[in-house]
């Protein structure tokens, strides 16, 4: 694909949205950034980089066409849902929908969409996300399917559930704290996504589950105590924990107890992008300056 083809940018002012914008307009790529809210920091960050930002909501479907018109190419990033049960999926795929057919009716030639990476039994990672992934093979012609594993920035802070990030020198998840769990930065989803923007032909109908590194937890937490001088310990939480939390969290805790793992081939992955980080590298560019920050607001 020409490098002067407009990419739409989804999940624009998120974590890999974010990322894939600004690697794609740091390689001089134009872009447009589809955005709730123009006047986000996020998003006039941006605007400042060379994006041109459009309003769009998903929950709106007229908003859609606009946003993509004119555009070559399409990173996706449909948000998930979340309703008093936990995950609403016929939400969540109707977003997706939403977005697929807005894409296919203006154009769109290539969509790279970043889901969740798959464990044996459960492929595209949630249902939800494998909904949208066959919908978008329906509609698309060229479609490229990245499937990330947990993020490394995931260490940054807690999500709407209350696992990840760091609180009072303990960083605490579902997993065991001996076995190794796939991690990826986001900076290197970005990488995988400009490669198949640059190579359609040699990326389309390809899905590639994505990871950088294998740490176990006790590992992670000691790189992360080293790189920012910061004592920092693992727990497990337990299935009660995890059931006061949420339903699903003790699902994927007793799917994790009885062997299902993620399964990225990072040295192969290496050989397609040999910059891909590892837990220090992500440390060293970025994660421990940041990680400092957040260990200071919340000690």
């Amino acid at each position: 694909m020409s490098s002067d083809r407009l990419v739409v940018v989804t999940g624009a002012t998120g974590r890999q949205g974010g990322a894939t914008a600004h690697r794609l307009l740091a390689a001089g790529r134009p872009v447009r950034a589809l955005v709730r809210d123009t006047t986000a920091p996020a998003a006039r960050s941006l605007e400042a980089a060379g994006a041109e930002l459009v309003r769009g909501d998903f929950d709106d479907r007229s908003s859609l066409p606009a946003a993509l018109e004119g555009a070559a190419a399409l990173f996706a990033v449909p948000p998930v849902a979340f309703g008093p049960d936990g995950s609403d999926v016929e939400r969540e795929f109707s977003r997706g929908r939403a977005l697929i057919d807005a894409a296919a009716s203006v154009g769109v030639e290539h969509v790279v969409f970043s889901g969740i990476a798959s464990t044996p039994g459960r492929p595209g990672g949630s249902e939800g996300k494998r909904r949208i992934e066959g919908y978008l093979r329906e509609r698309i012609r060229s479609v490229t399917v990245l499937r990330p594993v947990r993020f490394m920035s995931n260490f940054l802070g807690s999500t709407p559930v209350g696992l990840d990030g760091i609180a009072q020198g303990v960083h605490r998840h579902i997993f065991p704290p001996d076995e190794p769990v796939q991690i990826i930065a986001v900076e290197d989803i970005a990488e995988f996504a400009a490669l198949a923007f640059d190579q359609p032909d040699r990326f389309a109908g390809r899905s590639l589950e994505l990871a950088g590194d294998a740490p176990t937890p006790v590992e992670a937490v000691a790189a992360i105590s080293e790189a920012t001088g910061a004592a920092i310990r693992y727990e497990q939480i337990t299935h009660a924990e995890a059931a006061a939390l949420n339903p699903e969290i003790v699902q994927v805790r007793e799917r994790w107890a009885a062997g299902s793992r993620w399964h990225a081939d990072i040295e192969t992955l290496r050989i397609i992008h040999p910059g891909l980080r590892t837990l220090g590298d992500w440390l060293a560019e970025s994660g421990a300056t940041l990680l400092r920050k957040q260990l200071l607001k919340t000690a």
